[in-house]
């Protein structure tokens, strides 16, 4: 005799809960992160301000934060619509690379290219660029089934050799004395920002993003065939929507998003290509994306709690000298705690006493036509 715990799925799911899960998960966060802190001999409190508060109290940390949040709600928004198909783009990072590197190509192989419209075709070529990238396993799930989880991510790798060797090889500035990085981008190759300071017009792009595909997805027939699609696929079928089409959409938008992040980082604080062009931005939006309920203006919000993370995590590391891994350790407890709160809110844990009989008795059922098969004592038919 034994127990186990059984997932037993609720008839009625708490509008409440999945309002307040977000919170609850950022509680327990913030709760277990405070316990990390004073393992590793910190005063919580003080350790908490640094991580949390303290990227919030100085104009410059603010606009620090709007440029962290940029990439992380565009690519957040743009995977919150695959995520709500079901369809699970795990590769956004190697789409941010890939966009980069299409839009890229313009200051660095016409340089001398110089007029207001460079960098709009930087920005359009980031955009088919990510697409690109995104449609690979999008074919390769509708014409061969292949999980698109495996592909998208294995793509990430080699999008990141792919830049790794132009920057080494023929991309490489000649006067950029053996350093791996391309020329810098001047002028036009560059985003406007505003100010003073390093905020660019790839935030003002984020917002418009989000607010497009709110409307698209609440207001449009197809974003209710993404909805359906993700929640029930066989409805979906009998009422004729694409299985395939619905992919090709998803992944299309999502790829495009993530280019658009990734020509905004290079035009914007990076100012040129360099082995490492994003800190895992497109890993990272995966959090955003479930953060904000797969809900593109959740996005926005949960793109601004990540860049938070962000930022007080190098705070920590500096004013507390914990290494980057630990700070990167919040991260993973915050998408572990949404997962299991919207667990919850679908499911409820039940105690199950299992019993085990060795000597399992077995029984005929008779069937039609005189044929029979065995079952267990209990009736289930083997």
């Amino acid at each position: 005799m034994g127990v186990r715990l059984v997932l037993e799925k609720r008839p009625e799911r708490s509008r409440a809960m999945q309002v307040a899960s977000p919170l609850l998960a950022v509680a327990l966060t913030v709760l277990f992160g405070s316990i990390l802190f004073a393992a590793r001999g910190f005063d919580p409190l003080h350790a908490n301000y640094v991580y949390f508060i303290g990227p919030l109290t100085t104009l410059w940390s603010v606009e620090e934060l709007i440029v962290k949040a940029t990439p992380l709600v565009l690519i957040g928004a743009g995977l919150a619509i695959c995520f709500r198909a079901d369809l699970w783009n795990i590769g956004a990072e190697g789409q941010l690379i890939a966009g980069a590197l299409a839009g890229a190509s313009i200051p660095i192989l016409a340089p001398h290219w110089d007029s207001a419209l460079a960098i709009p075709a930087m920005l359009l070529l980031g955009m088919l660029g990510g697409m690109a990238w995104a449609a690979v396993p999008a074919l390769l799930r509708n014409r061969f089934g292949a999980n698109e989880i495996l592909t998208s991510l294995m793509l990430v790798y080699v999008a990141q050799y792919l830049l790794d060797w132009l920057v080494r090889g023929p991309w490489r500035d000649p006067q950029g004395f053996n350093f791996p990085k391309s020329i810098g981008f001047n002028d036009w190759h560059l985003l406007t920002t505003f100010g003073d300071g390093r905020v660019h017009l790839g935030a003002v792009f984020a917002v418009i993003a989000v607010i497009v595909l709110a409307v698209f997805m609440s207001r449009t027939l197809l974003g209710f065939e993404i909805k359906v699609r993700g929640e029930a696929p066989r409805a979906g079928g009998f009422g004729g929507f694409s299985q395939a089409g619905t992919t090709w959409l998803c992944f299309g938008i999502s790829g495009a998003l993530a280019g658009l992040a990734g020509i905004c980082e290079v035009a914007g604080p990076v100012g040129q290509l360099q082995p490492t062009i994003s800190p895992g931005y497109g890993f990272t939006a995966i959090i955003v994306a479930f953060l904000g309920r797969l809900n593109p203006l959740g996005a926005l919000l949960g793109g601004l709690v990540l860049a938070i993370c962000y930022l007080g995590g190098e705070a920590a590391q500096v004013e507390l000298s914990i290494s980057e891994k630990t700070a990167q350790v919040f991260q993973g407890m915050l998408l572990f705690f949404i997962l299991t709160c919207d667990t919850l809110i679908r499911c409820r844990v039940r105690l199950e006493w299992a019993t085990r009989n060795p000597s399992r008795q077995r029984q005929f059922i008779g069937l039609e036509g005189g044929a029979s098969r065995t079952a267990d004592a209990g009736g289930a038919a083997q």
